[in-house]
């Protein structure tokens, strides 16, 4: 039994689309390891493309909620989202001093995407007045942060002037969220009262970041439960909240949800990638196939799910090697073995999450030939058309090869291959679900 396990509590409203507030908040407490728990000010009727209706809890509800959570099981932190008025935000307030909770992670929560205002504007005095004093750490994105001091956000300087005045009304820190900045990466920007903290991150262009906000802060009170300071509490949910973003969910008609599983999934698959390219590995040496290996040698590899970088694609260290009339490999697969066939996967992977494998072979006529009466989908692209920008950046010629065939084709095909040109071998590149999808394509088109 794990008694060591950290306790969260969040203050929320329902979405009963699942893609944000108290469901957001238990999936990621959950996800990143600690004990989730809940009391509900609001129930939502919403979806991907907005809120229908909303009906609040009556105060004294909430306030019951809380008394059954904290005086039996208690709280390392509690997360505060929705409140919906001042009755509840007053309510929750009081519990907090009475329970004397000190890690309190506020999320003032104003208004949704769609325009539905979440907390009424009469809440937004008792909000300054009553919550913030009691706030450990203040998470509000730019028009949040605009509404409570008053200050119009366009750049970093703002957020400075904005993050000191929101810092003198009580809260021991303050990170503003820089999502709707136009210009440069997604920057956020806390406040201790003494110095100031950037966290920058690529800005992932997706339509779907329904909860963002609301898994951001789940994910940064998790870990100041479990104990870490707060510059490594964001740092670590704001790299959580990325890759969220990075894979999240094109699901429903409108913003669909951020995707906390994602950063879990590849922990989880590691094992089972290491062993799947070991099976392929074998069947290959035993088939006759060292006529396929180039003279640059071969790799398989094989990615994570929501793979960003080299590091998380195994394969073959010091490549697959002519060996007889087979092949051979001098250890068993890594993560971060092959930076080669990783571009060729993270480059296919932008397009189909699904295709996770793929091995470079020798050129070979028969071989293409072969492909295209199985039915394979083959496409090539010619080096010769590789604008000299691409050519002289190292590793990006194979990047540009396939994004040009996928863009112009509208999918990725099973074979792309290559005829070369000076300094580079002519390559086939063979793309699958998995390593022995590869195989099997390999094999099959070989005659085997």
């Amino acid at each position: 039994m794990m008694k060591d396990m950290k306790k969260v509590l969040t203050i929320a409203g329902s979405d009963s689309g699942g893609g944000a507030g108290i469901q957001a908040d238990i999936k990621t407490i959950t996800l990143l390891g600690s004990y989730g728990m809940s009391v509900i000010t609001a129930l939502t009727a919403q979806n991907t493309v907005g809120i229908e209706a909303v009906l609040g809890v009556p105060e004294s509800f909430v306030g019951k909620q809380i008394d059954a959570v904290l005086k039996d099981i208690g709280a390392d932190a509690v997360k505060v989202g929705m409140l919906a008025n001042a009755k509840i935000l007053k309510i929750v307030a009081g519990k907090i001093r009475k329970y004397k909770i000190d890690k309190v992670i506020v999320d003032p929560v104003m208004v949704a995407k769609s325009g539905h205002v979440l907390l009424s504007r009469q809440a937004h005095g008792a909000l300054k007045s009553h919550l913030l004093p009691l706030t450990f750490v203040l998470t509000p994105n730019i028009p949040e942060a605009s509404a409570l001091c008053g200050i119009e956000i366009r750049n970093l300087k703002d957020l400075e002037k904005a993050a000191k005045a929101i810092y003198h009304l009580g809260p021991k820190n303050v990170l503003i969220k820089g999502g709707h900045l136009e210009d440069g990466k997604a920057l956020d920007l806390l406040y201790d009262g003494k110095e100031f903290f950037e966290y920058t991150a690529e800005r992932i262009e997706t339509k779907n970041t329904h909860g963002t906000g609301c898994s951001y802060s789940a994910a940064i009170s998790t870990f100041i439960a479990q104990g870490e300071p707060v510059f490594k509490a964001i740092q670590k949910a704001k790299q959580f909240i990325t890759n969220a973003i990075r894979f999240s969910l094109d699901i429903g008609k409108g913003h669909g949800p951020v995707n906390p599983y994602a950063p879990i999934a590849r922990e989880m698959a590691k094992y089972h990638a290491i062993e799947e390219l070991k099976e392929a590995i074998n069947i290959l040496k035993q088939k006759p196939i060292g006529f396929l290996i180039p003279e640059v040698q071969s790799n398989l590899g094989f990615a994570l799910p929501y793979a960003t970088s080299p590091q998380d694609i195994a394969a073959i260290p010091g490549r697959i090697v002519a060996f007889r009339d087979s092949i051979a490999t001098v250890s068993h697969p890594e993560f971060g073995a092959s930076r080669h066939i990783a571009q060729v996967i993270l480059t296919v992977m932008k397009y189909d999450k699904q295709l996770r494998a793929a091995m470079n072979i020798r050129f070979d006529e028969n071989f293409i030939k072969r492909c295209k009466l199985l039915k394979f989908r083959v496409r090539s692209f010619d080096r010769q058309y590789e604008p000299e920008k691409v050519k002289e950046r190292e590793g990006s010629s194979l990047k540009w090869g396939i994004e040009t065939i996928v863009k112009e084709e509208g999918l990725v095909p099973d074979i792309i291959f290559d005829k070369g040109d000076v300094g580079k071998e002519p390559m086939i590149r063979v793309i699958g679900r998995d390593p022995m999808d590869v195989v099997h394509k390999i094999l099959k088109a070989g005659g085997f």
